[in-house]
């Protein structure tokens, strides 16, 4: 209630105000402005968490690309191949719409032949084709490299994908001959781009092939050694990834 000969506060309307809505008024303006600094608190918050994360994800990026190149330094054949796969293999799950979902296979991409270190160079860099004796050695390397990584916390997502590089859509693969589905998703990833960048790089027994010749090579074996419909969003990227060979 107003004091005798006060005059009642009006709105720009000349309206009288009422004193409890104004004071209502003046508290929404307050929590509304305590509100937008505790947001802005948040969002300075998110941003550097944001950023602390993004250094940690690189550490430890390096930590496997170092883990990585020991086993490029031992295949004297291997090149650039570990980055190219990891390039094509997470530009393939951003295509899929999973490369959130499956970040750490990145890992994997890196990592999928660290069983190698326990394969003798003598096979490995074997000119002529391999006995059988010395096959059965080779198609150790993914249990190998799962045993090496498995038991390495942020790398047991990477770790399926070392252990089931080898597996094949049909069933025919190796070490377990899981088939379709069974094998996990960003194993089926793999095994495309890294028979891509086989085909599309120099070997020492053969040049590298056409670009097309290599897209035609993963459409004939779709269903057998690769997933038909991981394929079929991969081949509209190969010449994206490889352009100067279209």
């Amino acid at each position: 209630m107003t004091e005798p000969g006060v005059a009642a506060p009006q709105d720009d309307a000349g309206d009288p105000v009422d004193p409890e809505v104004e004071a209502l008024r003046a508290q929404l303006l307050i929590t509304a402005e305590e509100l937008g600094e505790s947001f802005q608190r948040e969002r300075d918050r998110a941003v550097e968490l944001e950023r602390t994360l993004g250094e940690l994800r690189h550490a430890y990026l390096e930590t496997v690309r170092s883990l990585a190149y020991v086993v490029e330094a031992k295949d004297a054949y291997t090149g650039q191949h570990l980055e190219r796969c990891r390039v094509y293999g997470m530009a393939l799950l951003r295509e899929l719409g999973l490369e959130r979902e499956l970040r750490e296979a990145e890992y994997g991409f890196l990592l999928h032949d660290a069983g190698k270190v326990g394969v003798s160079e003598r096979i490995l860099n074997k000119p002529g084709p391999l006995t059988a004796t010395e096959w059965r050695v080779m198609r150790t390397h993914p249990l190998i490299g799962y045993q090496m990584v498995g038991g390495i916390p942020f790398l047991k997502p990477a770790a399926e994908v070392v252990r089931h590089h080898h597996e094949m859509f049909d069933g025919s693969g190796y070490p377990e001959g899981l088939k379709g589905e069974h094998i996990p998703l960003a194993a089926r990833v793999f095994s495309i781009v890294d028979a891509f960048d086989a085909m599309t790089t120099d070997r020492p027994y053969r040049d590298a092939l056409p670009l097309a010749a290599a897209a035609g090579e993963l459409e004939k074996m779709a269903g057998t050694q690769f997933d038909p419909e991981i394929v079929r969003v991969f081949i509209p990227m190969c010449e994206r990834l490889l352009p100067a060979r279209s």
